[in-house]
This record gives C-alpha cells, sequence and structure tokens, in this order.
C-alpha cells in the first residue's frame, strides 16, 4: 500500500492509503515520487476554482522522483524529472512537434490523478533524466520550464526592454530567463511583498507596484513601451490592460489563461504592428534549458524553494498556505 493525497471536494483534502504499483503499463516506467512541488493549479483545484476538474482527484504535476524498476532506458535509482503533459503523439500539434498544445492532452493531477502519492506509472517518453540535479531541485523544473518556453516563444532579443505582469512562480520563471538572455527586465504586480521578494532573492531592480498609474510604469521606457510585455497574472483586467505597455513593434505573451473573453482596441493593436503570442505548457527543449539552467547555477534553484512540509502534513499546511501566497515562490511537499 502507499500513502496517496485525495481532493475529494473543495476544501477537503485527505490522506489515503492506496494500492502501490507493482507493475507498469506497457511504455511506463514506474518512479517511486520523493518531491512535489505545489503549483497555483492544486490552490484552485482546493479552492473549488478549477473549470475542468472532476473530484475526487491526486492533485501533483510538479515532480521529481527515482526510477522504482529498470524499464525502457532507464535504471533503478535513477532520478527523473516527470513532464506531466500527457500528449496523444497522433494529433496535428503532436505531429508538428507541439505536443504542449495537443489536441487531447491529459495533464497529471488535473485530468487524471497525479503524483501527490509514493509511486506513479508514467510514460517513459516523459521521462527525463536528471543526472546529478538533486531530486528536490527536479520537482522545481516543471513550473520553471513554463516561464522557458514563454520566452523561447517570445523571440526575446540582448537589451530588450521587457515587462513581466504578475511575479508569481510562474511570472517570476519567465522573469529569470528573460533576464538570462540579456533583456532589461521590469516586474510589475499588485504585491509590493512579490516585488520586494523577487529583488532580494534574485536581484531585480525595475520594480513596479499596479496601484502606479500606467504612464508611470512606461516612463521607465521613456514612454515608448516595452520590447516584450508578458502577463502572468491569470486575471482578465490586467491582461487587457497589458496591451498599452506594448511598444511599437514589440510583442504580447499570453502566458496566464483565463476562463472567458479578453478585448483590446484593434486600432491600437495594427498602428503597432504588435505580436500577440499565445504560451502553453512547455516542451522536452525547455525542460532541458532549465535542466541546464539549475546545473550550472545560472539560476538558484535553493532560492526559489520558500517552503516545506511532509506529505503527511500537508493536509493540514494547505488550510494556512492557501491564504499565504504572497510570501511564497515554491513550496515543497517531501515524500
Amino acid at each position: 500500500m502507499m500513502k496517496s493525497l485525495v481532493c475529494r471536494k473543495p476544501g477537503v483534502l485527505e490522506l489515503e492509503m492506496r494500492q502501490m504499483p507493482k507493475e507498469a503499463q506497457a511504455g511506463d516506467v514506474l518512479v517511486d515520487i520523493k518531491h512535489i512541488g505545489v503549483c497555483g493549479t492544486d490552490f484552485h483545484i482546493y479552492e473549488g476554482l478549477h473549470p475542468y476538474l472532476e473530484y475526487p482527484r491526486v492533485m501533483g504535476h510538479e515532480l521529481g522522483g527515482v526510477v522504482a524498476k529498470t524499464a525502457n532506458g532507464l535504471n533503478a535509482g535513477d532520478v527523473v524529472i516527470i513532464n506531466p503533459y500527457l500528449s496523444c503523439g497522433t494529433c496535428h500539434a503532436c505531429k508538428r512537434g507541439k505536443p504542449n498544445c495537443c489536441y487531447q492532452i491529459k495533464v497529471l493531477g488535473v485530468h487524471c490523478d497525479g503524483g501527490m502519492c509514493e509511486r506513479i506509472s508514467v510514460p517513459a517518453e516523459n521521462l527525463y533524466p536528471a543526472g546529478d540535479l538533486p531530486v528536490r531541485h527536479a520537482a522545481m523544473v516543471e513550473f520553471m520550464a513554463i516561464g522557458a518556453h514563454a520566452v523561447r516563444r517570445s523571440e526575446v532579443h540582448k537589451d530588450d526592454r521587457v515587462l513581466v505582469v504578475g511575479v508569481g512562480p510562474i511570472g517570476l520563471g519567465t522573469a529569470l530567463f528573460a533576464k538570462a538572455s540579456g533583456a532589461e527586465v521590469h516586474l510589475l504586480d499588485s504585491s509590493q511583498g512579490r516585488l520586494d521578494m523577487a529583488k532580494e532573492r534574485f536581484g531585480f531592480k525595475h520594480l513596479h507596484n499596479a496601484a502606479q498609474p500606467a504612464t508611470e510604469v512606461l516612463a521607465a521606457t521613456s514612454g515608448d513601451g516595452f520590447d516584450v510585455v508578458f502577463d502572468a497574472t491569470g486575471n482578465q483586467k490586467a491582461m487587457e490592460a497589458g496591451f498599452q505597455y506594448v511598444a511599437h513593434g514589440g510583442s504580447f505573451v499570453l502566458v496566464s489563461v483565463v476562463h472567458g473573453n479578453i478585448s483590446f482596441a484593434d486600432p491600437e493593436f495594427h498602428k503597432r504592428e504588435m505580436r500577440l503570442i499565445g504560451s502553453r505548457n512547455a516542451t522536452s527543449e525547455d525542460f532541458e534549458r532549465v535542466l541546464t539552467a539549475f546545473r550550472s547555477g545560472e539560476i538558484d534553484a535553493d532560492a526559489l524553494n520558500t517552503h516545506d512540509c511532509s506529505i503527511d502534513a500537508f493536509p493540514e499546511q494547505i488550510t494556512h498556505w492557501v491564504h499565504d501566497r504572497d510570501t511564497m515562490i515554491k513550496a515543497i511537499i517531501s515524500v
């Protein structure tokens, strides 16, 4: 038997004993989970705010583990990073090398049971050897890969002026990879605590509080606007307001998603010859980019990890963490 965290319904998370998988399905590998990153999606599931989820659900898609049994080219004891995006491999997007936006994608911990448990069976192609990377760091690769993917999609250039709106974990990851690209990175958030933490832990200098008028934010560019603006807020009003910050010839990248419609003034969009880019999930290339950044020390993985608890303690801990997210970058559950 194994421990599993089951969200039975909004506000009810319980530790349950379930049958431990002994044999992997064809093409799968058994992985013993060691660390789990807690994502905003997990909080939304717990709060009952996720629009596409059926309860009960074992959450968890930010996962670092160890191969339990040698199979499909991976050896028992290998530390692995789990790509939680299960793609069909046959749709138009998959055939074009874009499994991150597969027509029938399933995400571990959302569309099917995930990794808040002691062992999971995962398709071999969704496992990336971590080598000498600490398994705790392996659990932080996925959320950072989303930011790496957004920056790659944006085609940020050295010396571009970049604005990241929303400095939660995804926005911070995006900002770090934009900074690594040589861009001048500005951060905009409604939480001064988040801005201060980004400055203290990662050295960001150009900080803007959302309470400031847009003209004051734009003054940092002499009124020209930003070459690339990333939205990582998941807030409709913030996404619509983001268009005003984009320079002529610039790009607006929607990293976050909101359930509903967003609108913008077409004349403003066209006169700037603006690019509007959607960025969803990540691909193996982005996972490798994060892996390289962690290994080299280009990005300090330890500085991302602000909160910790055990799998046994999480049902109680989440009741506190769900109200304390301004001081949190990444919480890690140890199994």
